[in-house]
C-alpha cells in the first residue's frame, strides 16, 4: 500500500521545482533498462535531499547504495564547488549507468562510484562525513547505521530511505525478511541514545539522524 496518497504524491511533485532535463533522461533510462526502478528516489526525493545537502553545508557526502546515479546527481546539486561524493553500489550493471550519466553531468568531478561490498568500502575511508545516504539493501541497514556513526561529522546527518516500506512497517502479519529488518532499524535508532531521529513520511518514509 503506498504511504502517500497518489494524487496527493502527484499534486507535490507538481509543486516541487521540476527534475533538470538530464535527470528527466536518467529516469526514463532506469525504467527502461534496469530490474526495480522504483529503488530509484524520484523527482521529489531528489530535490529533498539536494536541499538536505544544501541546507546543511555538507562538502563531504557518503552515499550507500548508489543505482543508477539518480540520487547521487541530486545531492552533487547541492554541494558547494569543493564538495565531493562517494557513492557505493555493488552491481556492476547500476554502476554502469550512473557513471555514464555522472560523465555527462555537471558534476563529472564530485561524484565517486566505488564498485563492491560498501561495508567493505567504508572501512577503507576516513571520516569525517557530513551527510551520509543510506538506501541500500535493507538487511544490513543496521549494520551501515553501525558503521557510518564513527565516521559522521559532529553537525553531520544520516538519511535513511524506505523506513516506512511502503507501509508494510504496520503489517504485523509481514514476517519477510526486509520487513523485519526495517522494523528492527526503525527500533533500533528510536531508542540509540547515541542519536536524535525523526521519521518523515515523504515517499517510502526517510529518517533523518543527528547525533544527541
Amino acid at each position: 500500500m503506498p504511504v502517500v496518497d497518489p494524487a496527493l504524491e502527484a499534486y507535490t511533485e507538481a509543486h516541487t521545482t521540476a527534475q533538470p532535463p538530464l535527470l528527466a533522461e536518467l529516469e526514463a533510462e532506469t525504467k527502461r533498462s534496469l530490474d526495480s526502478p522504483g529503488m530509484m528516489v524520484g523527482a521529489v526525493e531528489g530535490r529533498f535531499l539536494q536541499v538536505l545537502v544544501w541546507i546543511t553545508g555538507a562538502r563531504r557526502v557518503l552515499e550507500i547504495g548508489t543505482f543508477s546515479g539518480y540520487s547521487a546527481l541530486s545531492m552533487a546539486a547541492g554541494l558547494p564547488p569543493d564538495g565531493r561524493i562517494v557513492s557505493c553500489e555493488i552491481e556492476p550493471r547500476h554502476a554502469e549507468v550512473a557513471r555514464r550519466f555522472v560523465a555527462d553531468s555537471a558534476f563529472s568531478d564530485r561524484i565517486e562510484i566505488r564498485l563492491g561490498p560498501a561495508l567493505e568500502t567504508i572501512a577503507d575511508l576516513a571520516g569525517p562525513f557530513d551527510l551520509v545516504f543510506i538506501d541500500a539493501d535493507k538487511t544490513s541497514y543496521a549494520a551501515y547505521y553501525e558503521a557510518v556513526l564513527p565516521k559522521l561529522a559532529d553537525r553531520g546527518l544520516i538519511v535513511v530511505d524506505n523506513t516506512l516500506w511502503s507501509g508494510r512497517v504496520l503489517d504485523d502479519t509481514d514476517d519477510g525478511v526486509d520487513t523485519v529488518a526495517i522494523r528492527a532499524f526503525n527500533d533500533l535508532v528510536a531508542n540509540d541514545a547515541r542519536v536524535v531521529c525523526v521519521q518523515l513520511p515523504v515517499r517510502d518514509g526517510v529518517t533523518l539522524l543527528a547525533k544527541a
